[in-house]
């Protein structure tokens, strides 16, 4: 395919627009459609916080609080880095003097607040449908106890990979690699679902494709890189 162009005229010439209409209202950058049209995965490997639970608003603001009682004033931009990564790196690299009781007071605060926790619109009905399923998270097992084992819906992944299970983490791809190896799958075969640039870039050098949960990350600036943008959780289907 030496001109994605002149495979596209001579797509509309043997009308096959009607293909691509299909996919309009999947948000796709031009290399994943002219490219791999018809892909297919075994394997959907998620990330959790801002792609199947609404929890980031939650995580920022209650960092922010606990960074005021240090004397510390943020806004929720300047902290927007850490949405992606250990709590324990977002604290390292504020130059938290004692990271422990830091965290565990931050915890803490976010406990009664995770419970409750939206999942997304539609991703439930996604989750059900898909077959082989994982998760890969930036949240430690304690986390997890607080949040996402609180919606009884673990059961429906076939490995989740927490920040405890590696020494290295997002964007490293070791999370991913883990969980690959796991699920008994090769790259080549699973797809990362995430919201963040450290989604992508694990995802990149664990040489996965990646999608973008939109309804997560809010833009699609600087995810250039990205095989799949999807808009709403319902467009991940389209890939099975």
């Amino acid at each position: 395919m030496s001109n994605i162009f002149d495979f596209a005229k001579m797509g509309y010439q043997c009308q096959h627009s009607t293909a691509l209409k299909s996919i309009s209202s999947f948000t796709l950058n031009y290399r994943s459609i002219f490219g791999e049209m018809n892909a297919m995965y075994r394997t959907f490997i998620f990330d959790l916080d801002g792609t199947i639970i609404d929890s980031e608003l939650t995580g920022l603001t209650t960092l922010q609080a606990i960074l005021k009682e240090q004397g510390i004033e943020k806004t929720l931009d300047e902290l927007r880095f850490s949405l992606g990564i250990p709590g324990t790196t977002t604290l390292e690299v504020l130059n938290i003097a004692d990271i422990p009781t830091t965290l565990q007071a931050w915890m803490e605060k976010e406990k009664p607040l995770m419970k409750n926790v939206p999942i997304f619109s539609g991703m439930m009905e996604v989750i059900e449908k898909l077959p082989l399923k994982g998760i890969v998270t930036s949240q430690s097992k304690a986390e997890l106890n607080n949040s996402f084992y609180q919606l009884n819906i673990a059961h429906y992944f076939h490995t989740i990979i927490s920040a405890d299970d590696t020494e290295k983490h997002k964007p490293n791809p070791e999370p991913l690699k883990l969980a690959l190896k796991r699920l008994g799958v090769k790259s080549s075969e699973a797809i990362y679902i995430g919201d963040s640039r450290y989604d992508m870039q694990c995802a990149r050098s664990a040489g996965v494709d990646f999608g973008l949960a939109l309804w997560g990350a809010k833009e699609s600036k600087g995810f250039e890189q990205a095989k799949y943008i999807f808009k709403s959780p319902i467009d991940i289907l389209k890939l099975i």
